[in-house]
């Protein structure tokens, strides 16, 4: 069983950034998957963010393409999310993510809270 807790978000104003992070009980980068981060906006259905393919390789959503940046701390078994720019559409609950392909299961964060206001 894989647990992940959030943490790092926040309220700040438009153009200030922030970094989330993502810690995974056990090491989640042995687990042959997807590892990234969701958003789910007030009122809308969940989004992709960013993720570490299967390969290794990222994937962006169209919208945080160019301001936000994945990365990982194998050491600490950390999914990182560099957010800079920060837009109120940027707004949301941030979820991390990790998908175990051989095992079939999906595991999910808490959440973490994101308010880019002025």
């Amino acid at each position: 069983q894989v647990q992940l807790v959030e943490s790092g978000g926040g309220l700040v104003q438009p153009g200030e950034s922030l970094r989330l992070s993502c810690a995974g009980t056990g090491s989640i980068f042995s687990i042959r998957g997807t590892k990234g981060w969701y958003r789910q906006p007030p009122g809308k259905q969940r989004e992709l963010v960013a993720l570490f393919t299967v390969g290794g390789t990222t994937t962006y959503g169209d919208s945080v393409k160019g301001r936000f940046t994945i990365s990982r701390d194998n050491a600490r078994s950390t999914v990182n999310l560099q957010m800079n720019n920060l837009k109120p559409e940027d707004t949301a609950v941030y979820y991390c993510n990790v998908v175990d392909l051989p095992a079939g299961r999906t595991y999910w964060g808490q959440g973490t809270q994101v308010t880019v206001s002025s």
